[in-house]
């Protein structure tokens, strides 16, 4: 078959693929965003060098962050199986295989949220401090207006890495765009196929980027 004939003819896969990633997706990321923002700031008011002392709330939630980050995601995800069949019911699909992806959405999110508040200016916590402002209006009022661009970027950056974690998501029954370019491309020596997945994920890759930094340069106060 032609590469054309082959896109018609695998194309309800094709579909079935980016919808599985979009399942995936859109759950890990809106985790990151509920769970990952504030457990970024939480690191980040607890962090030695913004309250010049260490405490235990600082280095266990940092313990978490980096476990999950640095344990292999192929092994994570195996690991994980028996409690998303617990907690779900079963531990194959799109919606169960997006539990460690929500896991590692999260870590990563967290992190790269402490690092840009931690890059904020030390004048806009005096700043706050002198016009007497409580812990959450400086949270709200100062840290997410000054870091605004940054948590934009940080987002992008999130969302890139979902997309590469989501392509090994195949292993446990996840589906996905990965998997498709896998099983009806590599194994089925239809390289063409597996071309055109890696084109798409690309393009979106590139897509998301430039929304990304658009935004943030939109909403960037240093311009």
């Amino acid at each position: 078959m032609t590469l054309s004939e082959q896109i018609v003819y695998y194309w309800p896969e094709l579909q079935l693929s980016l919808e599985q990633t979009a399942i995936m997706m859109g759950i890990s990321l809106f985790f990151a965003l509920v769970i990952g923002l504030p457990l970024g700031i939480g690191l980040f008011l607890s962090n030695p060098k913004f309250t010049q002392k260490k405490t235990v709330s600082y280095w266990v939630l940092n313990a978490i962050v980096s476990v999950i980050r640095s344990y292999p995601f192929l092994l994570l995800v195996v690991t994980l199986i028996p409690v998303v069949r617990f907690l779900i019911g079963r531990a194959f699909g799109p919606v169960p295989a997006s539990f460690p992806l929500s896991l590692v959405a999260v870590a990563i999110f967290a992190r790269l949220v402490e690092q840009v508040l931690l890059d904020i200016p030390q004048e806009i916590r005096l700043l706050a401090d002198s016009l007497g402002a409580n812990k959450r209006q400086y949270i709200c009022y100062f840290l997410l207006v000054e870091g605004r661009s940054g948590l934009i970027l940080a987002f992008t950056t999130t969302i890139v890495s979902m997309v590469s974690y989501s392509t090994v998501m195949g292993i446990v029954g996840g589906g996905g765009i990965g998997d498709f370019a896998i099983r009806y491309g590599y194994q089925s020596y239809q390289y063409g196929i597996m071309y055109l997945a890696i084109i798409l994920m690309v393009c979106f890759v590139f897509l998301i980027q430039m929304i990304g930094n658009q935004i943030a340069y939109q909403l960037d106060k240093r311009k």
